[in-house]
C-alpha cells in the first residue's frame, strides 16, 4: 500500500482541505529459474532422433557386412565406422534437444546476464540427462543383449577354458548310456578300429581252366598202400570286437569312456589303467599286446592335443570378447560426455535466440 496527498488548487472556493488517497502496488509474480516444459520437450526430441539415428545406422552396418562373402568391411573399418556414427548420432540429437530446451524456455527479465547463461547451460544438461534415461529405457532390451553377452561370453568362454574335461565327461555320460551322439565317440572308436585290410590277403589259388586235369586226382579214395594225411586243423578266429569275453560291446565302450574321462580330469592315464586299456583293446581288436599299447598312447597323445586346442580356442574367444566390450563401453562414454557438452552448448545459443 502507498499513500498520496493531494492538495486543492489555488484560488479554489470552500475551505482548504487536503485529500489523502491510498493504492495498492502489485508486486510482480516470482519466476521459476527453471522450465521443465522446455526441458522435456528438448528431451523427447533428443530421444526420438536418437532412436532414428540408431536404427539407420544399425541399417547401414548391416548392408556393409556379409558372412556369405568376402567383399564387406574388415571388423577395424566396421568398429571406427560404428564409433563415427555413434559420435554423429550424439551430437545431433544432444545439439537438438538443447537447443529446444534453451529456446523454449520463458523470458527472465530481472536476473544478471551471467545468470541467465548458467540457467540455459543448465537446462541444456538436465535435458541430455533426460534424454539419455529415456532412450536407456527405450534400448534397454538391446543394448543390454549386446553388453550382457559380451560379458556372458567372457565369463562362458573363461570358465569352458577352465573347465573342459568337465565338459567331456557331460559328453562322455551320454555316450556312457548308449547315446549316438557323444563328445568322445571319436576318440572310443579309435580304440576299436580294425587293422585288417581284406584287400592284402593273399587270394586262394584256383586251378587253371587251360591246364590239363591230372587223372589220378579225379581218382575217389587214397593211393593204395599210402597213408591218408592228417586233416589240417582251423585256425582259431580272433575275437571281433565286441564279441570277446567281454560281453555286450556298449559295456566296453561304456567302460572306456569312464577311463578317458578320468584321464582327461587328471595328468593323464596311469599304469594300470593304460595297461587294462590295452588289454581291452587287444581283446576286442585282436591285436596283439604291444600294438594295443602303442594305439592307445596315440590317441591318448592325440586327445590330449586336441584338447589343449580347444582349451586356446576358448580363451582366445573370451579375451577377443573382453576387449570389444572394454572397447565398447569406453566409447559410449566419451560419446555421452561430448553429448552432454553440446546439448549444454546448444542450449546457450537457443536460450540467446530466446531473448532477442
Amino acid at each position: 500500500m502507498s499513500s498520496r496527498i493531494e492538495y486543492p488548487q489555488p484560488g479554489a472556493s470552500g475551505p482548504d482541505i487536503a485529500v489523502v488517497t491510498q493504492t495498492s502496488v502489485i508486486e510482480p509474480a516470482p519466476e521459476s529459474a527453471v522450465s521443465w516444459g522446455a526441458i522435456l520437450a528438448g528431451a523427447v526430441a533428443a530421444a526420438a532422433l536418437s532412436l532414428v539415428l540408431l536404427i539407420l545406422g544399425i541399417g547401414l552396418g548391416l548392408s556393409s557386412v556379409s558372412p556369405w562373402s568376402f567383399d564387406g568391411v574388415s571388423k577395424e573399418t566396421f568398429g571406427w565406422g560404428s564409433i563415427v556414427w555413434l559420435t554423429f548420432t550424439a551430437l545431433a540429437a544432444s545439439g537438438l534437444g538443447g537447443y529446444l530446451a534453451g529456446r523454449l524456455r520463458t523470458k527472465w527479465t530481472r536476473i544478471h546476464g551471467d545468470e541467465t547463461y548458467f540457467r540455459d547451460t543448465a537446462h541444456g544438461f538436465v535435458s541430455w540427462a533426460a534424454a539419455t534415461l529415456l532412450t536407456a529405457g527405450l534400448l534397454t532390451s538391446a543394448i543390454g543383449g549386446i553388453l550382457g553377452t559380451g560379458v556372458k561370453t567372457v565369463g562362458a568362454a573363461a570358465g569352458g577354458a577352465a573347465t573342459t574335461a568337465g565338459a567331456a565327461a557331460a559328453g562322455a555320460g551320454t555316450a556312457a548310456m548308449g547315446s549316438e551322439e557323444g563328445d568322445l565317440n571319436y576318440w572310443v572308436d579309435s580304440f576299436f578300429r580294425s587293422t585288417s585290410n581284406p584287400a592284402n590277403a593273399p587270394a586262394p589259388m584256383t586251378a587253371d581252366p587251360a591246364a590239363p586235369m591230372n587223372p589220378s586226382a579225379m581218382t575217389a579214395g587214397p593211393t593204395p598202400g599210402t597213408v591218408p594225411p592228417p586233416p589240417r586243423p582251423i585256425p582259431p578266429q580272433g575275437p571281433r570286437p565286441g564279441q570277446g569275453p567281454g560281453g555286450d560291446r556298449r559295456e566296453v565302450r561304456a567302460e572306456v569312456n569312464r577311463i578317458i574321462v578320468t584321464s582327461l580330469q587328471s595328468e593323464g592315464l596311469n599304469p594300470a589303467d593304460k595297461a587294462y586299456l590295452a588289454q581291452v583293446v587287444a581283446r576286442e581288436t585282436g591285436m596283439s599286446q604291444a600294438e594295443a599299447e602303442a594305439r592307445v598312447t596315440d590317441i591318448q597323445t592325440r586327445m590330449r592335443a586336441a584338447l589343449e586346442e580347444a582349451k586356446n580356442k576358448a580363451k582366445q574367444v573370451a579375451d577377443d570378447a573382453r576387449k570389444a566390450t572394454a572397447y565398447a563401453a569406453l566409447w559410449l562414454f566419451i560419446t555421452l560426455l561430448i553429448g552432454a557438452f553440446f546439448a549444454s552448448l546448444s542450449a546457450t545459443w537457443g536460450g540467446r535466440r530466446r531473448d532477442l
